[in-house]
């Protein structure tokens, strides 16, 4: 079981970073493990202020560390079927199903894309940092399903990491939004944080935090680095499904494409709330269930309820090319939307 440690700040310990306090406390964990566990939301403080690892710790205040059940040394093959669309003795690529999450994490030990990689490759994996273990180099949430590509070899792991460092891979993702972008066509470029409210949560970071030097980061160095991620999404909608309302002739969902040009966490469902168009399903970033339209008929109620009761974010990763890392050929895979998906986009284009 989880387990939960409160401390309270000495007057002596002011003014120091939450991350140095808290290895004084528990010298047992590194400051790189105390700065993963206040990034993941795992230290709170009693009086609801925001933090990160830079915060600095006044007297007489409390935090609470809750410590996650201990990780496995090492992950276990279990015999799952994937969905193998490529592999060499370099890498794999898959089709994730949504559902599946990539990597062993608390509350999911077992049945993950590594445990599933670990049993189908077996002895085929030449080893990543010295380890016999899939080299993971982008994921994909538990519930949006399509592409991934995996290094089975060092080389491979290196090459493919500068491929996504340098943004040189075609990312596209299909994601059913409720109404449709405006423009129809565009580009989102923002920088992306832990939300200052949620720490499970992104957000996109306003001008406004931007400005606002308490809102900044402190780098180790002199100086101060700008909050959160540089993030860009390019999109173009594809498909308008239904009416919004009965005047303005704006569609009350859409089909976008989405191509990525980094890759910061939950970026397409963070950009298309942040624009007005969250994703469908969308559990976290979308503030109301199903789809705003007019209409009548019994397609159209199909179409509505269909939306309402879908159960997970309607995003998928459709296409994945990239030149391979060793044999320099040009890889390009294209994987239709899951039969969900393709059964929500069939009703809406019904309505």
């Amino acid at each position: 079981m989880p387990s939960t440690h409160t401390f309270t700040v000495e007057e002596t310990d002011a003014g120091t970073r939450l991350d140095r306090w808290l290895a004084s406390q528990v010298p047992e964990l590194s400051r790189s493990r105390l700065k993963g566990l206040i990034d993941d939301g795992q230290v709170e403080p009693a009086n609801g202020a925001k933090i990160d690892p830079k915060f600095k710790v006044s007297a007489g205040e409390s935090y609470t560390l809750t410590l996650p059940d201990p990780e496995p040394a090492t992950p276990e093959a279990e015999d799952i079927p994937l969905d193998v669309l490529f592999e060499d003795e370099h890498l794999i690529v898959i089709a994730k199903p949504c559902g599946m999450v990539v990597h062993p994490a608390p509350g999911a030990w077992s049945g993950t894309l590594v445990n599933a990689l670990l049993h189908h490759c077996g002895d085929s994996l030449s080893g990543i940092g010295g380890v016999a273990r899939p080299g993971i180099v982008h994921r994909l949430d538990k519930d949006t399903s399509g592409v991934m590509v995996v290094a089975k070899s060092e080389v491979a792991h290196t090459g493919l990491v500068a491929r996504f460092q340098a943004h040189d891979m075609d990312r596209r993702y299909l994601a059913i939004t409720r109404g449709a972008p405006r423009p129809l066509i565009g580009r989102i470029e923002t920088r992306i944080d832990r939300s200052s409210s949620d720490r499970k949560k992104m957000e996109v970071v306003r001008e406004s935090q931007r400005s606002a030097s308490a809102d900044w980061h402190e780098p180790d160095g002199d100086g101060y680095v700008e909050r959160g991620k540089h993030a860009i999404t390019n999109y173009t909608t594809l498909e308008g499904f239904g009416q919004l309302d009965e005047k303005s002739g704006l569609p009350a969902a859409a089909m976008v494409e989405c191509r990525l040009e980094t890759g910061r966490t939950h970026q397409i469902r963070v950009h298309m709330a942040h624009i007005g168009a969250p994703v469908i399903g969308d559990p976290v970033y979308g503030k109301h269930k199903g789809i705003k339209a007019f209409g009548e008929g019994e397609a159209f109620i199909e179409a509505t309820s269909a939306a309402r009761a879908f159960r997970r974010q309607a995003l998928h990763a459709y296409i994945l090319g990239f030149d391979h890392p060793v044999t320099g050929e040009a890889l390009h895979f294209e994987q239709p939307p899951p039969d969900d998906m393709a059964e929500l986009i069939a009703k809406l284009r019904a309505m």
